[in-house]
C-alpha cells in the first residue's frame, strides 16, 4: 500500500510539471508583413492566385497583386504556397485537460448539475503540451467549455498562443453548456439499468432541467422589476439567456434530444446550437427553418443504427450544407482536435464542397461563437490571424503547414511531437 500511494504521488508530481511547455509566445507585431505571391483562400471571395496579404498592427491591412513593400517591413514569398485564414476549433476540453488518467491535470468538470456560473477560461492551461500540438496542424482558436452533468457552465474563445488564460481569452462568455437528458432507454455495461428504470431517469432530468430554467427565469424577471433578492450565482449567470445576449449550446446527438431541446429553446425563447448533432442529417430542414447551429462532432464516427450507411458521419455534413445549416466540423475532446483539419478533408471525399469545408472550420466556425466581424476570413481589416500549407491543408499529403500568426504575431509551430520525432529520427541515423 505505501509502495502504491508513493507511486501515486510521484505520477502526480511528475504531470504536474509534463503541463508547462517551453515554447515561448510571439511578441506583438511591431513591423509590416508583407506576405507575396501566396494562394489565397480568402472564404468570402474565393481563391485568390498569386496575391499579397499585408499585415499591419495585428490587422490585415491590403490584399492584392505586387502591393508596395511598406518601409522596414518584412517581407516573406510564399509563392506556391496556399495562405488560410487560422483555423477554429469549436467545443472541446483543449487546454482543460492533460492527461485523462491524472486526475491533477484534468479540470474540464465540475460537480452538481447547476453550474451556469462555472467559466471554463480559468481553467484553461496556455502552457499545456497539448496545444503546441494542435497550432501546428493550423489551429489558431478553440472554443473550450465545462463538462458536467446537466447544466455544465460558459464556454470560453480563446486564442492559442498565450503567457496565460487571461492572455488567451477572446470572448469570455460564448454561450451557456447544457447536457441534455437521455432520450433512449437502451442499457450498457456502464448504466445496466432495466428500461423503465432509465425512463424514469430520464424524466427526472428533464423535470430537473425545467425545474431549473424556471427558478433562473422568474429570478431575472424579479431582477429585472427591481426586486431586491439575496445574489445567486447561478441564477445571476443566466440572467442573460433571458435577456437574449447569452445563446445556448445544448449537446445532445439523437434525433428526439434534439426536438426536444429545440421546443425547449422555443419555449424560453433563447438562441440554440447544438453540439453534438450526430442525428441532425435526419432533421436537418427542421434546423435550417428554426436557424439552429449545429457543431457537428462525430465525423469519424460509426453507424448508430443498422439500416445506416457505413459512412453516414462522413456524409452528414454535405447533407447539413445542402439544408442550408450553419455548421462547424469539430471533434469533442482535446489532443485529438488537431485531427478535425483531416475531418473537413473526409467529408470533402463525400460531397461536401472544399469552399464549404473550408468555411466549417473558419467563418461559420467563428459566427457561431460570434466573432465572425473579426476572425474566420482573409478581409481587409480583419485580424491578421493566418496559416500557410505547403499544399492543400485538407490533404494528408498536402497538408504540411510552415508558418502562423496569430494578430500579426509570427507562432513558433514547435511542440513535443516535433521535438520526439527529430530526437528519435536522430537515434534512427545513428544506426544505420
Amino acid at each position: 500500500m505505501k509502495h502504491t500511494k508513493l507511486f501515486l504521488l510521484v505520477t502526480a508530481a511528475l504531470s504536474l510539471t509534463a503541463q508547462a511547455n517551453d515554447i515561448v509566445p510571439a511578441p506583438k507585431q511591431s513591423t509590416p508583413i508583407l506576405l507575396q505571391d501566396a494562394t489565397v483562400h480568402t472564404v468570402t471571395k474565393g481563391v485568390l492566385k498569386e496575391t499579397d496579404v499585408l499585415l499591419v498592427d495585428g490587422k490585415i491591412s491590403a490584399i492584392g497583386t505586387d502591393l508596395a513593400v511598406p518601409a522596414g517591413a518584412e517581407v516573406l514569398s510564399l509563392h506556391g504556397k496556399h495562405l488560410y485564414p487560422g483555423l477554429i476549433a469549436l467545443a472541446n476540453q483543449l487546454g482543460l485537460t492533460e492527461i485523462e488518467a491524472v486526475r491533477a491535470t484534468d479540470d474540464s468538470t465540475e460537480v452538481t448539475q447547476t453550474n451556469p456560473d462555472i467559466k471554463a477560461q480559468v481553467a484553461y492551461n496556455a502552457d499545456s503540451e497539448v496545444v503546441p500540438t494542435i497550432r501546428a496542424n493550423g489551429f489558431s482558436y478553440t472554443l473550450v467549455y465545462p463538462n458536467g452533468s446537466l447544466i455544465m457552465g460558459q464556454s470560453a474563445f480563446m486564442q492559442l498562443d498565450a503567457w496565460n488564460w487571461k492572455d488567451a481569452t477572446v470572448v469570455d462568455a460564448v454561450a451557456l453548456h447544457i447536457k441534455w437528458p437521455r432520450a433512449d432507454v437502451m442499457a450498457n455495461p456502464w448504466r445496466p439499468q432495466k428500461p423503465e428504470e432509465i425512463r424514469k431517469a430520464n424524466q427526472k432530468a428533464m423535470a430537473d432541467l425545467d425545474g431549473y430554467f424556471k427558478t433562473a427565469q422568474a429570478y431575472a424577471q424579479a431582477v429585472g422589476d427591481g426586486v431586491k433578492l439575496p445574489v445567486d450565482s447561478r441564477w445571476q449567470a443566466m440572467i442573460p439567456v433571458f435577456k437574449g445576449e447569452l445563446p445556448v449550446f445544448v449537446h445532445a446527438n439523437d434525433e428526439r434530444q434534439i426536438e426536444q431541446a429545440m421546443k425547449f429553446a422555443q419555449q424560453y425563447g433563447f438562441a440554440l446550437t447544438i453540439v453534438g448533432g450526430r442525428d441532425s442529417w435526419r432533421i436537418a430542414p427542421q434546423l435550417a427553418a428554426a436557424n439552429v447551429s449545429v457543431i457537428y462532432t462525430s465525423p469519424y464516427g460509426i453507424p448508430e443504427r443498422a439500416d445506416e450507411a457505413s459512412s453516414q458521419s462522413f456524409q452528414t455534413p454535405a447533407q447539413l450544407a445542402k439544408a442550408g445549416v450553419k455548421f462547424a466540423l469539430s471533434l469533442d475532446g482535446y489532443w485529438d482536435t488537431r485531427n478535425v483539419v483531416f475531418a473537413a478533408g473526409q467529408a470533402i471525399s463525400y460531397g461536401l464542397s472544399p469552399e464549404q469545408a473550408l468555411r466549417s472550420v473558419t467563418l461559420d466556425a467563428a459566427a457561431i461563437a460570434g466573432v465572425a466581424d473579426k476572425i474566420g476570413s482573409i478581409e481587409v481589416g480583419k485580424a491578421a490571424t493566418l496559416v500557410v500549407s505547403d499544399g492543400d491543408i485538407f490533404d494528408y499529403l498536402g497538408h504540411k503547414v510552415r508558418y502562423m500568426w496569430i494578430d500579426g504575431r509570427a507562432v513558433d509551430l514547435n511542440n513535443r511531437h516535433k521535438q520526439l520525432h527529430d530526437k528519435y529520427q536522430q537515434r534512427y541515423q545513428a544506426k544505420n
